[in-house]
């Protein structure tokens, strides 16, 4: 499936010179967005997977479906201050400013296996802190998955220990 055809590119959104990639057009399509999880899964096939984690919002939409599909548990990686109970956050930088990312302490258990799902990697920032995340919970981390990877962020580069799968390059 030519799932790039799925894909609306909006120029100069959120700003000028930016190339967006919107993925609702895929999503509001169920045979597409079925046939998108079925091809992501594929790609991580030889994996051993207990749980699947996706930072918000749209890791949650990649995430969730992969979890389901393959038989493994889904962890929720959100933004500071909105998870109940007990967490753990690791912060980032970005483009304007800093942000923070948690989880709940008791969402992985040491020597889980766990993928990291998105539905974009572009500089390699939320998902080395999602990685991070994993990590300090004694998460064993064996890939990292996106629908769309913009390549010529390098984001990549960031993930030099990590097995990277992605469904559509940039």
């Amino acid at each position: 499936m030519d799932f790039k055809s799925y894909i609306r590119v909006i120029p100069d959104f959120p700003q000028p010179g930016i190339s967006f990639k919107d993925i609702t057009t895929l999503l509001k399509d169920g045979p597409a967005y079925q046939a998108s999880i079925a091809a992501m899964k594929e790609l991580v096939k030889d994996k051993q997977i207990d749980l699947v984690a996706g930072p918000e919002a749209r890791g949650f939409v990649v995430g969730a479906p992969l979890a389901l599909s393959i038989g493994a548990g889904f962890v929720p990686i959100r933004k500071s201050g909105k998870l109940p109970g007990d967490t753990i956050e690791a912060g980032y930088n970005l483009e304007y400013g800093k942000d923070k990312l948690a989880m709940h302490k008791d969402a992985i258990q040491p020597g889980q296996k766990v993928l990291i799902a998105d539905d974009l990697l572009a500089t390699g920032g939320t998902i080395s802190t999602s990685i991070d995340l994993v990590r300090q919970l004694g998460g064993e981390v064996v890939g990292a998955l996106f629908l769309i990877e913009l390549s010529y962020l390098n984001g990549r580069d960031k993930l030099k220990d990590i097995d990277v799968f992605t469904l559509l390059t940039y």
